[in-house]
Parts: structure tokens; sequence; C-alpha cells
């Protein structure tokens, strides 16, 4: 089968490449060629844009029985997909993501059928819900498209640990002793998913009948509190962190920019409902719980230089925050 990855050099796009290899499927991958790749085999690549006007020329002819979009993040780019193959009998998989249920839940666990974003309050998690509304409505005309919804997932070459998003950082902060950022107290539950994990889910579903017009989450079942994500890295660097922890719209208040994912997602519970992924792709079995996740992340910053790099602004925005945050305590406890 010939599988075609739009994107591909992404965390998660990284191993669903890998994945595809490892299961003997034909990949190739279209993307800029500006990011370096980190494929454990070498992979066909068509280099181009995909908002060219020659995108549909360069992967037309290519014979694809299955198109993964990591890009696509409105209907409008979903559409492009669509149409650059247009009249092929093709399976395309568009990567969505939880972002997209409105907040708060309908239920917890969280489902499948859970109220999506109507609104553009948090405008990452409404256009992905406007994308899944207008291929919904492709897949009801006969095209085969599933949807995938991952959720926080954890990669070799992620830049997206910690609240503030610091990586590295967070190791950097633990061995100085210096205070981590935690919003609320920290007891939020959350399941981390890692990107080989994640992959099975993407790749078990190619030309899968049953997973045609569906749509999926697929994430870790092994819930933790966010808590534990510091605490776990402390385990391995062999230092008990200190975590400070701010209330949520206090954090937003000092930087929307920063904090918009915390309070538009992350403080709302992270737990999803995998049983429908697993009755559909019973190869989607999670063997990375956070412990392990951080293993292979610290494994990979001491093995990368470029992955060691402590962000100085971020370093010392985060210095600025506890500084405030005692300030405060100290009027507080004389007012």
């Amino acid at each position: 089968m010939k599988v075609l990855v739009l994107g591909g050099t992404g965390v998660i796009s990284t191993s669903i490449v890998d994945r595809l290899n490892e299961c003997s499927y034909d990949a190739t991958v279209f993307n800029r060629g500006m990011r370096p790749a980190r494929y454990k085999n070498p992979v066909k690549t068509i280099v181009g844009d995909k908002n060219a006007a020659d995108f549909a020329q360069k992967v037309k002819s290519g014979g694809f029985d299955a198109v993964i979009d990591m890009i696509s993040y409105n209907k409008d780019d979903a559409a492009g997909t669509l149409q650059a193959f247009e009249g092929q009998d093709v399976h395309f998989v568009f990567t969505s993501t939880v972002a997209a249920y409105k907040r708060p839940y309908n239920s917890i666990p969280v489902v499948e059928s859970n109220d999506t974003y109507d609104t553009d309050i948090f405008p990452y998690g409404y256009h992905k819900a406007q994308m899944e509304g207008f291929l919904n409505e492709k897949s009801a005309q006969g095209v085969k498209i599933t949807i995938i919804r991952p959720s926080l997932t954890y990669g070799i070459g992620c830049k997206n640990i910690g609240v503030l998003r610091n990586n590295y950082g967070i190791i950097h902060r633990i061995e100085q002793q210096k205070p981590l950022i935690m919003f609320g107290d920290g007891t939020n539950p959350w399941a981390y998913t890692f990107a080989p994990d994640l992959a099975k889910a993407y790749v078990g579903c190619l030309n899968r009948p049953v997973c045609f017009g569906q749509t999926y989450h697929a994430t870790s079942d092994d819930v933790r509190i966010w808590d534990d994500l510091f605490l776990e890295f402390g385990k391995i660097v062999g230092k008990t962190p200190k975590i400070l922890h701010m209330s949520t719209e206090v954090l937003h208040k000092a930087s929307p920019d920063r904090f918009g994912h915390v309070l538009q997602e992350k403080m709302f519970s992270g737990i999803f409902d995998n049983s429908k992924i697993k009755a559909h792709v019973p190869e989607f079995v999670c063997e990375y719980p956070l412990d392990r996740i951080l293993k292979e992340i610290y494994d990979w910053y001491m093995s990368d230089a470029n992955a060691r790099v402590v962000d100085s602004e971020l370093d010392a925005f985060e210095d600025g925050l506890v500084e405030k945050y005692y300030r405060c305590i100290e009027i507080m406890a004389t007012s």
C-alpha cells in the first residue's frame, strides 16, 4: 500500500512514518524540506508547498492508496487536500485535536460524541472543529475519511513540555532548585501520550472500512496529575522539584499568549475513553507510561546538545512570576 504523509517532519508525523516503514508500507512524505528529519530509515520525499499552485500536480500522479494529512488546520486546508486527489480512490486520515472539544465537557471520561467548539473563544480548537464539520459532510458523500484527535503528545524532538513549554528548561530549573510554575493546585488529571504509541492509531486505521467516516481520539490510559510531570523529571534528575502553584486565571492575566492553552484546555480534565479506537484498531496499545516517556525525552536531551537549550527569556519570565508571587504573599501577610 502506498501512503503519502503531508508534513512528515513533526514529532507525531515522524513516528507515523517510522511506523509505516515498520509495517512494510510504501511511505512518501510531502513537505517544504525546511526541517531536519529524524526517520529511522531513508524515506522518499516530495518537496513542495501545499499552498502552491502545483501541489496537486506533484502528488496526484503518485498512485497513493492513503493520505495522512498532518498539516490542515481549518476547512480550507482540508478542502485543498481533498481537491488534489479528486477522482481517486484514496483513504484520507486527517489530524484534528482534542482541543476541538467544547469546555466544560459533556462527560468525563470524554467520548467522541462530546460537543465541539461552535464559537472562536479558542481559535485553534474552533477551526479544527469547523474542519471536522466539513470533512463529515464529505464523508456523508462517500469520501473515505477518518479523523483522529490527538491529545497532549510528547516525542523525540518535541517542544511542548511543561506549563510554560520550557522543555529542557525544566531540567535546568530542577537542577538549580528554582521553582517551577504549575497552574492550579497541580492535581488536574491528564493522560500524556508518546508519539510512537499514537502512530499505531494512524497506521492501524489505514484502508480499514470500519474506520471510514469515523472520528477517534487516541490517548494513553495512564492517567496522572499535572504535578507528576515535574515530579517524574525530578526522579530522573535526582532532585525534588520546587513546584509553585498559581491560579490559572492569574497566570493568563500575566501572559495571555503563554497561558492561553492552559486557560482554554489544560485546566480541564484530560481523561479520554479510548474504547472506540481500541475496538476498531486493536493494534492501538500504549506501551509508554509517563515515567518511561520522560526518561526517553531526558535521554534525548543528554544525547543532543541542540536539545539542551535553556530559553533565557522564558527562564527570566518564570523567575519574574515567582518573584511577584512571593511579593504578593508578603503584602497579604502584612495587610
